[in-house]
């Protein structure tokens, strides 16, 4: 798990601007959802193609958060990636081009996050109940206009306080919770239930995410703000 602390530099920054750390001080259990963001298999599983081995790290603490936030009434959705590619062609050819290059590399994606690929499963260390809700996108960002359909199950729910898990923080973590706070809702990165490929890259989105984007918190801190009253 990554073991990182907020400089205070950008401590004294965010309380000389609004006064306090965190945003939030008790958000509704009936209209929070934890979201879970690709913990599948090509980001978890040892060997992996895109393998982010802190990612195992964090499994029991989501597990625990998303416990405690179902018995409160909250909801937990699981993100995960796959795309489309039928016919020769596909639904990420930008991204494949320009960003993973290399031909053979491309061909490993391909067959690894293909619609109902082994890489797009949920890892096994992961308890994901049946009233749970899972959510497929083809974008880093789940809320970016024709990713998934995310944005239209929390309108229809009355959801309007999104926790952010998974990995990675600095990519699809990160890109999805930005995106959710310009569409107004409220967001709020758990910290110790995110995970990327360093400590550097990890706290960087934090630091970021609270001064411009949302709040930061650890898991107990999140939990203890949903179950505080509102008044």
């Amino acid at each position: 798990m990554h073991h990182v602390e907020i400089s205070q530099e950008v401590i004294d920054r965010i309380l000389g601007r609004r006064g306090r750390m965190h945003i939030f001080d008790s958000l509704a259990p009936e209209q929070t959802a934890l979201i879970v963001v690709d913990m599948q298999n090509f980001f978890v599983e040892p060997g992996a193609p895109a393998e982010v081995p802190v990612a195992r790290d964090i499994c029991p603490n989501i597990n625990e958060l998303a416990r405690e936030l179902r018995t409160l009434g909250a909801r937990v959705i699981w993100v995960t990636t796959a795309y489309n590619f039928n016919g020769g062609t596909s639904d990420c050819e930008y991204f494949l081009r320009n960003i993973v290059g290399d031909s053979a590399k491309i061909e490993r994606l391909k067959e690894a996050l293909k619609y109902g690929a082994h890489g797009t499963e949920i890892w096994q260390d992961l308890e994901v109940l049946a009233d749970d809700l899972q959510v497929i996108k083809n974008r880093y960002s789940a809320f970016i206009a024709g990713s998934s359909n995310l944005e239209r199950l929390l309108r229809s729910s009355g959801i309007e306080n999104l926790l952010f898990a998974g990995t990675g923080t600095s990519v699809c973590v990160e890109s999805s919770a930005r995106d959710a706070m310009m569409l107004d809702f409220n967001c709020v990165l758990v910290s110790d239930c995110c995970a990327h490929y360093t400590d550097r890259e990890h706290l960087a989105t934090l630091e970021i995410f609270i001064q411009q984007f949302g709040d930061v918190m650890t898991k107990d801190e999140a939990l203890a703000t949903v179950q505080r009253k509102t008044n």
